[in-house]
Parts: C-alpha cells; structure tokens; sequence
C-alpha cells in the first residue's frame, strides 16, 4: 500500500502521476478536516485545491520525520490558518443579512425621499392663500377631521369642505409649476 510518500517522491523525480495519486487519496479528507477551521465548504474546497498547488508548484522537501498524510494535513492545516488571519480583516454575513441591510438602506432611502417630499411640500404650501395652508394643515399634517378644522377656523362644515378642494386644487398648481411629482393629494 503506498502511503503518499512514494508517490510524491516520484512526482520530484519528474513523473506527474504522483501528484494525481496524491490527489485521488487525500482531497476529500483535506476538504473535511479544512472545513473544520473554515466553517465553509466551498473555502474548505478552495484551500485543498491551494494545498496541492503548493505541492504541485513549490515541491516543499519531505524529510521522512512524520507519515507523509502528517506532513501534508500540517501543511494544510498552515494554509487553513493563513487564511484565517488573512480574513479576519473582513466581516462575512450570510447572504440573507446582506439582502436584510439592502432592505434596511431602501428603506432609510424612502423614508429620507418622503421627508425631502414633506419639506418641498410645506414650503410650496406657504406659498398658498394663509387659509388654505391653514386648512390643508389641520387636515393632513395634524388629522384632524373637517369638523375639528371647522371649530378651530371658525367656519362651517361646508366651509371648511370648499377650503379644502380649492386649497388642494391651489396646491397641486403650485407643485406642477415646480416639477414636483406627487402620488395624490
């Protein structure tokens, strides 16, 4: 039974089925005991991949002081450490908190565009006749009912009600003439 050790000594001596040998042998149980470090298996597969390129391309000396399986899990165990300090720099979060934090910035996006509306549409709004700035803000900006803005205003219902369309149809000139695009007022 070859131990790897055979093999690799006759990939260094310029027979490239060694390393294959290596490979067939040793992949899936580097990928395992990598992914114990990683908590990934697609780095896990990454890092193996790196350990036999490692192999492949600096041919590190063997000296025969271990088993050849010892030597090679220790060099994938320093490849697997490596890449830990190397990102430990990074925060890594699942897929689903990043679409979270996207969901959260759409939102502080929209609640910042609704207030930059809020504002655009007070200032228009003080551009209006002072009862219709008084009555539109009674109504939308404070909710209270027509009834309400009639007894604070002094007017009637009815009043109140005609204040209203005017002051809206008075509104909604002004924002057109500002290129100010609204859902409904």
């Amino acid at each position: 039974m070859d131990t790897g050790e055979s093999s690799y000594r006759r990939y260094l001596d310029g027979d490239d089925t060694g390393i294959v040998e290596i490979i067939k042998e040793y992949k899936d149980g580097l990928t395992l005991y990598i992914n114990g470090y990683v908590n990934n298996i697609f780095v896990a597969e990454d890092l193996m991949e790196e350990v036999f390129f490692k192999l492949s391309i600096k041919k590190p000396r063997f000296f025969g002081k271990s088993s050849f399986k010892t030597w090679l899990f220790t060099i994938a165990r320093n490849v697997s450490l490596d890449w830990l300090r190397y990102n430990s720099r990074f925060v890594f979060s699942p897929i689903e908190e990043c679409r979270n934090h996207l969901a959260e910035e759409i939102n502080v996006e929209r609640e910042y565009l609704i207030e930059e509306q809020k504002i655009i549409l007070h200032q228009t709004m003080r551009k209006l006749n002072p009862e219709y700035f008084q009555v539109l803000y009674l109504v939308y900006f404070e909710s209270f009912s027509n009834s309400e803005a009639a007894l604070i205003m002094k007017k009637n219902k009815r009043q109140i009600e005609n204040l209203i369309y005017r002051a809206k149809k008075s509104l909604k000139s002004e924002l057109e003439k500002e290129g100010f695009e609204y859902e409904e007022l």
